[in-house]
């Protein structure tokens, strides 16, 4: 009877471990790629942005600490961090609007995708558990130079109560006193 109890138990062992498949999400920032494997079969390879110089990406092995659909930063001005998946602290994988620059270092920190990338992982992860999700972040951090040179097109800029502001929703805050400043704890 032992031996029928121990052997189910097994069977039960293994079909659990298999059930529970694992994740692994492999980010280089020299190549700015993310690829994502299921079970150690490769699944998807995306383009990412990682940290400009000055806002390195940590290096490490992490596991996922939260998952937020909808998540606004608190420090870089309510900037929005579709399907989150933070790892380190307030460092984050999640979607951009800003798609030119996929490929390229341009984040604070974060790590961003592709926002149907985005959250096909932030699903992958929810489904899988993160228990079972090891997100791993090798690479260089940009150090300035030819990255730092290079910069995003330059975009008309217009105060608020400018005849086509409401049109185009763009403008430049106005210059803030001295000793004004923001607070700036978390997210990047």
């Amino acid at each position: 009877m032992f031996k029928r109890i121990l052997a189910a138990a097994a069977v039960l062992a293994a079909l659990s471990g298999s059930a529970s498949a694992s994740v692994l999400v492999s980010i280089n920032k020299s190549t700015q790629r993310m690829t994502v494997s299921v079970d150690g079969t490769p699944r998807h390879s995306w383009a990412v942005s990682t940290g400009r110089a000055g806002f390195g990406t940590p290096n490490g092995q992490f596991r996922p600490q939260r998952l937020e659909r909808s998540w606004f930063s608190r420090k870089y001005y309510n900037a929005p961090m579709p399907h989150a998946i933070f790892f380190h602290g307030g460092y984050a994988i999640h979607g951009t609007t800003e798609l030119r620059r996929l490929g390229g270092p341009a984040s604070h920190g974060c790590v961003r995708l592709h926002p149907g990338n985005a959250a096909a992982l932030f699903a992958l992860v929810r489904q899988r558990g993160m228990g079972n999700t090891r997100i791993v972040v090798t690479g260089a951090n940009p150090r300035g130079g030819a990255v730092a040179a290079r910069s995003a097109p330059r975009r008309a800029v217009m105060r608020a109560g400018a005849p086509d502001f409401e049109e185009r929703g763009l403008y430049r805050p106005q210059r803030q006193p001295s000793g004004w400043f923001m607070d700036d704890d978390d997210d990047n």
